[in-house]
């Protein structure tokens, strides 16, 4: 499959790659990763990466291209890092003459011509690196760059389940091609002090349910009042992450309508993406998304993880 996947870029001389909404740093990085590889490798060719607004700490990591539908015709379309057609950031790439999705999410489905999912490779970055070193192709310090910054953000910092030897050797390899980690974590690292003094809020006010899922509240009033955005909110759900006992934790955020909550869920052990999937999400075994639109969902999303988190470990007492 990875043969035909190469074939079909050689074949076609427009390619535009699509990725997923609300896009993190896995999802930029593999998107101009595979880009910019395209164009040093095929300098003949038309490449876009195409999609909606990039989140403040990625602006330094792509510029996105504007293509016309018109545009689509002929081309070959590549989606990266998502999973479900609902995801799919632009409708137009069913406009494309064939598509090719490359994935890694533990939830995905086909919608493409050729579907290349590794669910067991903790990041897309990771697979089109692999891909692009089995490819014999030109990797320089700017792919090396994006694909770090995919592989890096999407594993924790080399931390989460499916790090494995070959993520570590490629990671090493993008190193030896120059990518700059301490300038690419201070990107993407650093926070407003705002970000600091809502994380202290949320030391000081977290919740957890009976048997111990930890979770978060961020209304938009305490989003003004701190004077952060949503996503930096959002983010604050890793702070949860290292309390004993909770192998599960959520950060609820709402919306500027008030009547949208998106939902981070993370966990250790524990698979979560069965619970995201029911409130019009999903996600990874242990790192997933959702959307809710009442505090009558919330309680319903907090009692089925409690539930799910108190089987988990009376079934697995010998992790304790």
């Amino acid at each position: 499959m990875i043969n035909q996947i190469l074939e079909k870029i050689k074949e076609y001389n427009r390619i535009i790659i699509h990725r997923h909404i609300r896009p993190d740093g896995d999802c930029i990085g593999s998107q101009h990763a595979l880009k910019k590889a395209i164009m040093l490798n095929f300098p003949e060719k038309e490449v876009y990466a195409v999609g909606d607004v990039i989140p403040d700490y990625l602006t330094n990591y792509g510029v996105l291209d504007e293509v016309t539908p018109d545009m689509y015709k002929g081309s070959l379309v590549i989606v990266v890092d998502t999973a479900s057609k609902k995801r799919i950031c632009g409708e137009n790439y069913t406009l494309g003459d064939y598509i090719i999705k490359i994935d890694h999410h533990d939830d995905s489905e086909d919608y493409a011509d050729i579907n290349y999912v590794d669910e067991k490779i903790p990041a897309c970055g990771a697979i089109i690196t692999s891909l692009l070193r089995k490819w014999n192709l030109k990797i320089n310090e700017e792919i090396a760059t994006y694909l770090y910054l995919a592989i890096t953000t999407d594993t924790g910092r080399f931390r989460f389940r499916g790090v494995n030897e070959e993520v570590m050797t490629n990671a090493g390899y993008l190193i030896s091609l120059g990518v700059k980690i301490d300038k690419l974590y201070t990107n993407l690292y650093t926070k407003e002090k705002e970000s600091f003094k809502l994380q202290g809020y949320v030391y000081q006010n977290f919740k957890t349910t009976q048997s111990g899922v930890a979770y978060i509240y961020f209304s938009q009033d305490l989003i003004n009042e701190y004077g952060v955005t949503k996503d930096d909110a959002a983010n604050l759900v890793s702070t949860l992450d290292s309390i004993k006992g909770s192998l599960i934790w959520v950060a609820f955020i709402e919306q500027e309508d008030r009547f949208e909550i998106r939902v981070r869920l993370r966990s250790r052990f524990v698979s979560i993406n069965g619970v995201a999937s029911k409130y019009r999400g999903g996600g990874h075994l242990q790192a997933a998304g959702a959307t809710i639109y009442s505090l009558d969902e919330m309680n319903a999303i907090l009692e089925e993880l409690d539930v799910l988190h108190q089987e988990f470990k009376e079934n697995n007492k010998e992790l304790f």
